[in-house]
């Protein structure tokens, strides 16, 4: 009986070889995966610092356009709230347009509004805030203001927030900012939340004949400053969100 005839007869055990990786060749699978993981994870993290960086410098200059286009047509810059830290800013308000009827401020959209009252902006705007009105208002009675108009256009609902103040549900104002997440952030009854843009145009340190317009973003373990100047992000570190600037 020949070799092939006995293999068969032996249900060809004699020829049957098993495939499989070597504790060796498992080790060295598995580094080199980890290898392609660590090359892999600092780009795929950088890229995602990058992308929030760039979403923030474009909402920024989204805004800028607005404000500029205040100031070509009403011949100034948007006021500001220097009470509040530059955080509690007006500038929705002054942006979008508002009215002025029935003791109601009300955007021209009808987004947001605020009781024309002392106690009304003091809970907006904080204690102490000199807010107690827009300037870019159609206030009817033969006192319109003819520039009362909207000069920011296309935002989007993650860019505003009615915001609350202390437990009670009813929205106290609307704060311009971004859902992107930053030391300091303002929130509604329902937990949205919102990082806002902090402007000044009264005493700018950083644009002596315009204003500073800045958010702070978390992105990497940093604080990240996006603002109107400074081309790249500045890295900041503070214990108050609200008082470290310039």
């Amino acid at each position: 009986m020949n070799h092939e005839a006995c293999s068969r007869l032996n249900g060809g055990r004699g020829r049957r070889t098993t495939a499989a990786f070597t504790l060796v060749e498992l080790l060295v699978v598995i580094a080199i995966i980890a290898a392609l993981a660590a090359l892999t994870f600092p780009a795929v993290r950088a890229a995602k610092i990058a992308a929030l960086r760039s979403r923030a410098k474009s909402e920024m200059a989204q805004i800028e356009t607005g404000i500029e286009r205040y100031k070509d047509k009403l011949g100034y810059y948007p006021p500001d709230n220097p009470t509040s830290y530059y955080t509690l800013n007006q500038l929705y308000y002054e942006l979008l347009g508002t009215t002025n009827a029935n003791g109601v401020y009300r955007t021209l959209d009808g987004s947001a509004q605020i009781a024309n009252t002392p106690a009304a902006f003091q809970a907006a705007f904080g204690p102490g805030s000199a807010v107690t009105g827009f300037m870019n208002c159609v206030r009817g009675g033969g006192d319109d203001v003819p520039s009362g108009a909207a000069f920011l256009s296309g935002l989007k609902p993650s860019q505003f927030l009615a915001i609350t103040n202390g437990s009670s549900p009813v929205p106290v104002c609307a704060v311009l900012g971004s859902r992107l997440d930053g030391p300091l952030e303002y929130q509604n009854a329902q937990g949205g939340k919102i990082n806002p843009w902090r402007y000044n145009s009264s005493s700018p340190q950083h644009n002596p004949k315009s204003y500073d317009l800045w958010i702070d973003v978390l992105a990497g373990d940093k604080t990240n400053r996006i603002c109107n100047w400074s081309d790249k992000p500045i890295t900041v570190y503070y214990d108050s969100p609200a008082m470290d600037y310039p």
